[in-house]
C-alpha cells in the first residue's frame, strides 16, 4: 500500500482530512506495546 492509499484510508476513522487522531493512536499502541514487551523480557531474564 501507498502512504496516499493510508491517509485516504485514514481520514474517514480520525474525522479529518489527515491521519490526525488515528495516527497518534497507533504510534502510542505501538509504544505501549514495545514497553510492555520489554518489562516482560526483562522479567523473565532475571535470577530469581
Amino acid at each position: 500500500m501507498s502512504p496516499a492509499t493510508l491517509v485516504s484510508l485514514a481520514a474517514p476513522i480520525s474525522g479529518g482530512p489527515g491521519p490526525g487522531l488515528f495516527l497518534r493512536l497507533v504510534v502510542i499502541g505501538s509504544l505501549v506495546g514495545v514497553v510492555l514487551l520489554a518489562w516482560i523480557l526483562l522479567r523473565a531474564g532475571r535470577d530469581n
